[in-house]
């Protein structure tokens, strides 16, 4: 089913370079690498075998045990190198590309210290000589990576100040967007996201496609289907939105439930978490976590509508006082026109009288147009 792909692709483990196309790339010449290396080790060790013994059995260490290193190598060295390297690759893109160019300039200066220190350092007695360059120079790296960390809103200040162009493209090609159960449920996410309005990168947790997958195999009808549409909405963001669309593997199972894993991860990475749960999203103001909601976004992009407007609707349905028509805008607003239940099935022109705002949204009180 078409709104299995990304749930398949997403909840895939162990699988090498899965999700990361240069890692697929070298893949290769990892295994071919390893099987040469492990095939000269098992060389050296059927020689040595074989020194102590002639004839049929000398011959079977000779080549059974380069052989069998061989191909261990080609099947072990992707996994000895290639998942690290894969590990390597997530944990890097966690960390704010500013954060990451600061500590390593730190780190360098750091161990440019060091360097400086060492000669003073090699006339020290006995084996301190030998061990205080290097204690030195680690301490100066962790002391660099430290200092230039902490003064990463200094920086960024600076760039934004100087080099305004330069703050502006690495701000939207960085930024990531963690997004919850809720808002992919919904729907709503992907027209928004195909409009271009969404900059970065979208981010969906692990334990948020696990949550959906739960919902999706619910043995309720409603729930099932209400999963299956995540499903499909997710597969419509990976095949057509503009912007990329990343599974994260990282998880805090010490935390009581997703929603207090998406806040966890939402300080971790700095993001802002993108949903329609108003529990998530008040709990979320308690812990100063950024909250992008649907649902506000949609009351900000509605029509002003003021009174003594003129508007068509089409009466769908009777209101509840009597004579009343009730009918909506294209963007969910209701619309109760007095007198209107005799256009019942029919476009109406109408004139706005008042406009209500409420907890539930927007309604629009208005007369047919031509009306006393």
């Amino acid at each position: 089913m078409a709104q299995e792909g990304l749930a398949k692709q997403a909840l895939r483990r162990g699988g090498v370079g899965s999700n990361y196309p240069m890692i697929d790339r070298l893949t290769v010449v990892v295994r071919v690498v390893g099987a040469i290396f492990f095939g000269f080790l098992g060389l050296l060790t059927g020689l040595a075998l074989a020194e102590s013994d002639t004839g049929l059995v000398k011959g079977l260490f000779l080549a059974v045990t380069p052989l069998g290193f061989t191909l261990f190598g080609a099947l072990a060295a992707p996994y000895v190198i290639m998942i690290p390297l894969q590990r390597i690759q997530e944990w890097s893109k966690t960390i704010p590309p500013l954060q990451l160019v600061l500590g390593t300039v730190g780190l360098l200066a750091g161990f440019l210290l060091g360097a400086l220190a060492t000669p003073f350092l090699l006339v020290l007695p006995g084996v301190g000589g030998w061990v205080a360059p290097f204690v030195v120079s680690f301490l100066f790296g962790l002391i660099g990576v430290a200092v230039m960390v902490s003064r990463e809103e200094e920086f960024a200040q600076f760039l934004s100040r100087y080099f305004p162009g330069v703050a502006r493209s690495g701000d939207g090609s960085s930024r990531e967007i963690i997004v919850d159960t809720s808002v992919i449920i919904d729907g709503r996410i992907a027209d928004v996201a195909m409009t271009g309005f969404l900059q970065g990168k979208l981010i969906i947790p692990r334990f948020i496609l696990d949550e959906l997958r739960h919902v999706a195999d619910s043995p309720e009808a409603l729930r099932r289907n209400r999963g299956r549409r995540g499903l499909d909405i997710l597969n419509r963001l990976q095949k057509e939105a503009p912007i990329p669309v990343h599974v994260s593997d990282q998880d805090f199972p010490d935390a009581r439930d997703a929603d207090a894993k998406l806040i966890r991860l939402a300080s971790k990475l700095n993001a802002p978490i993108l949903t329609n749960d108003f529990n998530l999203n008040r709990i979320a103001e308690l812990e100063e976590v950024t909250v992008l909601n649907i649902n506000d976004l949609a009351n900000a992009v509605k029509v002003i509508i003021l009174p003594g407007e003129e508007m068509a609707v089409r009466i769908i349905q009777e209101g509840k006082e009597i004579g009343q028509g009730v009918g909506f805008l294209d963007d969910g607003t209701m619309v109760v026109v007095d007198g209107g239940r005799r256009y019942l099935n029919e476009q109406l022109d109408v004139i706005v009288t008042r406009v209500l705002q409420t907890v539930a949204g927007r309604m629009i009180f208005a007369q047919p147009k031509g009306a006393d």
